[in-house]
């Protein structure tokens, strides 16, 4: 019995609420890097994120599983412009925060200065804060 990842995240919060759901569907899955990710998170895109871990035989179910969840999410966080469903956050490089941040990271080693993260509408192209 292996495993396989489902999905990976930048985020140890949205890792643990999956999981959960997953859990209470009777998927066995567990996450991956977690503890690496969370408290060295400069490193996080050179190890692949925290990577949620489901078993082999239970993947297509807990992909389909993930399709409906991803879905329910969508119908509640709506573009404030449009009303468009096909938003998404995330890490937004078009501020200077961010810039800043990957500097300070760089100099100060391994301190690391989060991002600034946004909704952002495929449909409209606005982003806004949640």
């Amino acid at each position: 019995m292996g495993f396989v990842i489902l999905k990976s995240f930048a985020n140890y919060i949205d890792a643990h609420i999956l999981l959960g759901r997953l859990e209470e569907e009777g998927i066995q899955c567990w996450l991956k890097n977690e503890n690496t990710t969370t408290i060295m998170p400069i490193w996080t895109t050179a190890i692949g994120g925290i990577q949620l871990m489901v078993n082999e035989d239970q993947s297509q179910r807990a992909g389909d599983l993930l399709k409906k969840f991803e879905a329910e999410k969508k119908k509640v966080t709506k573009c404030p412009e449009c009303g468009s469903e096909d938003v998404e956050y995330i890490n937004t490089m078009r501020k200077p925060v961010n810039w800043l941040s990957a500097a300070i990271t760089f100099l100060a080693g391994d301190i690391a200065v989060m991002p600034e993260q946004r909704y952002h509408c495929f449909s409209c192209k606005s982003e806004w804060k949640g």
